[in-house]
């Protein structure tokens, strides 16, 4: 089975999706004039220090969720086993090598996470109770569907809201985290699970307003947390941060020879591992953050869009490159370990006993956040989904839902568990649930391109000085559907 799964994550992660993957980054970073890279500092400006002024500017559009409200279920859906298990179990299987990979596909992520983001709000609708949900299925519908008269939009969509709900049954969440509690408190798996799913149904039961109020509390002081931890170890360990970097970009481009517990892994499977990660990490292109991010207070969908950007900073360039390099310079990448367990390992070097508690924890809260936003993701899918049928049928189907969210991922444990399946074979499934709805979405986005540049020009124009603003330009697809109607 292993071996199926394997051969199936790299047909799916093959040339064709990373060309892919590759190109339509390349082409929004070069559209946009570099916009990720020219205008980093204005985009830190509009979202990381904005955090420090007393009087928030980004409460005045229609929405469910402030920005920052929005970012932070965003991250916390992003930020979590990803970071932990998954950039470990790309160092495993893929060597150091695989990190550079993972750099730069986040680099381009930044760009494509941005417009997504940006087409999400735009192509937005409003409910019955007035509130807005977006998303890929929505920008397919309205962009491709109403824009294009494309009659089969709903095929991409089935095809999209199909392979994001595979992660319903096949999810790494629960199992990462049942891994880490049990291998550090030495406790079972399965217990592990099932009080992990008890604490889940606690905060869904609160709705949207609930989860982002927690998220906004947990994701920054818990993201916080792990970075400095992290750069402990590294800064305890300066001296060898010369030979990580030599690791990194060595293996990058000539691959990793077998070493320790370490297996060996040729450059193809170094740039799958990084590329399939960084996507699973930090989600550009999957299409999944956009969706919360669409219920946001805001008055210009490039606004939230650069929120989008940060997200994967914060996820990518900065959160997972903490466990990269700490599992590196404890020297434990080699050491045959996987998973949760490799990153949890490197910490309990790098700290001691005391280390790996914290960051078990850590994993627990990370885990609760990702899950959280991700019930929120296939709410709005489900949402969409039954638009028109009548509102008390909608919220019965919607809280039965609620009730059965947890219980694939205990089942998943109690699977992996029962047969023993080791923890690469489990984030196999992974690979294979994120590769069919990236590919979907990527393709949607380049096809509704111009609509991206035409925002992203206007919000030039306004906030940046560059260009002139087009006094007739509608910011919000609704507005331009209630202008033609009248």
């Amino acid at each position: 089975m292993e071996t199926i799964l394997e051969e199936l994550s790299a047909f799916l992660w093959g040339l064709p999706l990373i060309l892919t993957i590759v190109f339509v980054g390349l082409y929004f970073t070069i559209g946009s004039g570099f916009f990720q890279f020219v205008h980093l500092p204005h985009i830190l400006k509009e979202t990381l220090l904005s955090l420090f002024r007393k009087k928030k500017k980004d409460n005045n559009g229609k929405g469910i969720l402030s920005s920052f409200e929005a970012v932070s279920t965003a991250i916390g859906g992003s930020v979590g086993v990803a970071n932990i298990g998954g950039v470990a179990t790309a160092i495993a299987v893929g060597g150091p090598g695989a990190i550079l990979w993972m750099w730069l596909c986040a680099l381009i992520g930044m760009i494509i996470k941005a417009v997504e983001v940006t087409l999400s709000v735009y192509y937005r609708n409003t409910d019955e109770n007035g509130d807005p949900y977006g998303g890929p299925t929505y920008y397919m519908e309205k962009g491709l569907g109403g824009e294009r008269n494309f009659k089969y939009w709903m095929i991409p969509a089935v095809i999209f809201g199909f392979g994001i709900f595979s992660t319903f049954f096949i999810t790494m969440q629960n199992y990462t985290i049942s891994e880490a509690m049990s291998s550090t408190f030495n406790i079972g798996m399965i217990p592990a699970s099932i009080l992990f799913s008890i604490l889940i149904y606690l905060v869904v039961f609160g709705g949207i307003k609930r989860i982002g109020k927690i998220a906004a509390k947990i994701v920054p002081f818990m993201v916080l947390f792990y970075i400095v931890a992290g750069l402990y170890i590294i800064l305890s360990n300066f001296s060898q941060l010369g030979d990580v970097f030599s690791l990194i970009f060595t293996g990058a481009f000539g691959g990793t020879a077998a070493v320790g517990g370490f297996a060996g892994a040729a450059v193809a499977m170094v740039i799958r591992m990084g590329m399939a990660r960084s996507v699973y990490s930090n989600e550009a292109g999957w299409g999944t953050s956009p969706m919360v991010h669409s219920t946001a207070k805001v008055d210009h969908p490039v606004k939230q869009g650069l929120w989008g950007a940060f997200e994967v900073f914060v996820d990518t360039i900065i959160v997972s490159s903490i466990t990269a390099f700490t599992i590196i310079i404890t020297g434990v990448w080699s050491s045959g370990l996987s998973g949760a367990d490799l990153t949890l390992t490197a910490f309990e070097v790098g700290i001691g006993e005391t280390g790996r508690i914290i960051i078990a924890l850590s994993i627990l809260l990370f885990g609760l956040t990702t899950l959280s936003g991700w019930f929120l993701y296939y709410e709005i899918l489900l949402r969409h989904l039954f638009k028109n049928r009548k509102p008390k049928v909608k919220n019965t189907l919607l809280k039965s839902f609620i009730w059965l969210y947890p219980i694939p991922g205990t089942l998943m444990v109690v699977y992996a568990v029962s047969y023993g399946l080791p923890g690469q074979t489990v984030w196999y499934f992974a690979d294979i649930s994120s590769a069919i709805p990236t590919f979907i979405n990527i393709v949607v986005i380049l096809i509704l391109s111009k609509q991206f540049f035409v925002l992203l020009n206007d919000y030039k124009a306004r906030y940046l000085g560059i260009g002139q603003v087009d006094p007739n330009i509608v910011l919000f697809y609704e507005d331009k559907e209630t202008t033609e109607k009248k």
